[in-house]
């Protein structure tokens, strides 16, 4: 592939389709599934940035709305955790079975509500996920048990100055049993608004992709 493959997909789910944008640069070195938080979307500004960021580093991206736009307007939908988990799931087997991205390793990059999805995914013994970021996630979200069951190492990224999320993702990582570390962005509240914050959460995602995204770790696949 010589050139960066852009494409806009509908992918069943349910009653509906969710809609996604899937970019592959050339000689992709694997596949990022961004899992968005609650009240966001694909084209949420922060996760664009990080997305470029990482397809500058050869990784692909497919930022995709896990909830159709009527289950969106409803407040609790957005922290229903299994049935986000249950979206990405079926997002992550177009993946596999996609002709573009089915022969690549699949990262998860989880916001929020997201990244507890995003942590349930790794952690099933469904699928195969080489590698997991969370930024300003709650990883808590996503229970003890299925933390500990999680095996792809995972990098949680958190502002210095977000107090609270602090300590749940603390929390988290005492479950966690995977290769795991924990980086803190100074300045940087929940949201990562603050000038220059966001850009050191995308490096240090690119960063984490770039050292574990690789094919010798074995493609995604789902258990049948």
């Amino acid at each position: 592939m010589n050139a960066t493959l852009s494409q806009l997909v509908q992918i069943p789910a349910d009653t509906g389709f969710l809609e996604g944008m899937l970019e592959l640069p050339p000689n992709a070195r694997g596949v990022v599934l961004f899992a968005h938080g609650s009240g966001s979307s694909r084209l949420s500004p922060r996760n664009n940035f990080v997305a470029e960021k990482l397809r500058e580093g050869h990784v692909g991206t497919l930022l995709v709305d896990l909830l159709l736009p009527a289950e969106d307007t409803v407040y609790e939908t957005r922290f229903d955790i299994p049935l986000l988990t249950r979206r990405l799931a079926t997002v992550a087997q177009w993946i596999a079975e996609s002709r573009a991205a089915n022969d690549l390793p699949l990262g998860l990059f989880g916001a929020s509500t997201g990244a507890a999805a995003a942590l349930r995914l790794a952690g099933s013994e469904k699928a195969k996920v080489s590698v997991v970021v969370s930024r300003g996630g709650r990883p808590d979200l996503a229970g003890s048990l299925a933390l500990r069951n999680v095996r792809a190492p995972t990098l949680l990224i958190i502002g210095a100055e977000d107090r609270d999320v602090i300590e749940l993702n603390r929390t988290a990582y005492e479950s966690l049993r995977c290769e795991k570390q924990i980086e803190l962005v100074a300045g940087a509240t929940h949201l990562f608004e603050e000038p220059g914050t966001l850009a050191r959460a995308a490096l240090l995602a690119r960063h984490w992709f770039e050292r574990h995204l690789r094919a010798d770790i074995g493609t995604f696949a789902f258990m049948r």
